[in-house]
């Protein structure tokens, strides 16, 4: 009866943040400035860091594929020049679904090396029971890295770095070391509760470890851009990682203790934050759901 539950709560959850942007009849984006020469669009899927310059411009994601038009078009509203780089983040769709069309339009797309594994053949979310193809040659990532690179562009010195398994096991944190800029991709959802994907070696305890991390990089003044929810600060991050690890604590004891999926999530473990956090599109039940899975597997 719980496996059964937790597939149910699990796949909406994922239907949910995968399909938002696709759907959206008229997809329009917002572009928020977080430093010079540096900028967030966000839209239907995971946030996009641009940076422009006279180099070009170097982007972080790029949502779902249908909406590249709105995207460049903010793109060449912030600068004129050429796509030139691409990273993703991870392999999931809202953040690299855009790949194929700008990799056709010469683009040249970067990830950590477990992200272009993935992509390159079909995946099986088990929690799910769902498959997803292989993406298109184009949409691949053409540079990988197993551990971290640099890019020397527009006057910055932009740092990407692998992170052990945390959202996925294809993590990359990306750090604009003069502006103090950081984008965190999927490991940071600000304000809301976040997705986990089980199947492709995420784990809530991979993510806090990963915060954890993330917080010897950055300080009080770094502007921090989340996978999704608005720019944050330090300060931002550190309450995400409290009030996961929280619930993840409730949600741990009450498997300890023998309780059902049905009992915990009656139990209201993020009660605190229910209300405000659970409003994105992962609902309290759908975390609860989400973090017994990932506890009960162990």
């Amino acid at each position: 009866m719980d496996h059964a539950r937790c597939l149910t709560v699990l796949t909406a959850c994922f239907v949910a943040l995968t399909t938002q942007g696709a759907a959206q009849a008229t997809p329009s984006v917002t572009t928020v400035p977080v430093a010079p020469g540096i900028h967030v669009l966000m839209g239907s899927g995971g946030n996009i860091g641009v940076s422009s310059g006279e180099d070009g411009v170097f982007m972080i994601d790029d949502q779902f594929a249908p909406l590249t038009p709105v995207i460049r078009e903010a793109i060449a509203a912030i600068h004129p020049g050429p796509i030139r780089f691409v990273l993703n983040t991870h392999w999931h769709g809202d953040h690299s679904g855009g790949n194929e069309n700008l990799g056709k339009a010469g683009a040249l797309i970067i990830a950590h090396d477990n992200v272009r594994v993935r992509m390159s053949a079909e995946q099986f979310m088990k929690e799910l029971n769902q498959r997803i193809p292989p993406s298109p040659e184009v949409a691949i990532p053409v540079v990988t890295f197993s551990e971290s690179v640099t890019f020397h562009l527009n006057g910055e010195e932009i740092y990407a770095s692998h992170i052990p398994p945390a959202h996925t096991d294809g993590d990359a944190v990306i750090l604009f070391r003069r502006a103090n800029v950081a984008h965190l991709g999927d490991i940071f959802f600000n304000g809301i509760y976040p997705f986990i994907d089980l199947s492709s070696g995420g784990s809530v305890d991979g993510v806090l470890a990963a915060v954890d991390r993330v917080l010897g990089m950055v300080d009080d003044e770094t502007r921090i851009i989340p996978g999704h929810g608005p720019v944050g600060t330090r300060s931002d991050l550190i309450r995400y990682r409290d009030v996961v690890r929280t619930i993840r604590d409730r949600v741990a004891g009450g498997i300890q203790a023998g309780r059902t999926l049905e009992e915990i999530t009656a139990s209201a473990p993020g009660k605190e934050w229910d209300a405000s956090w659970g409003a994105g599109f992962i609902n309290p039940e759908q975390f609860v759901g989400l973090l017994y899975a990932d506890l009960s597997r162990r």
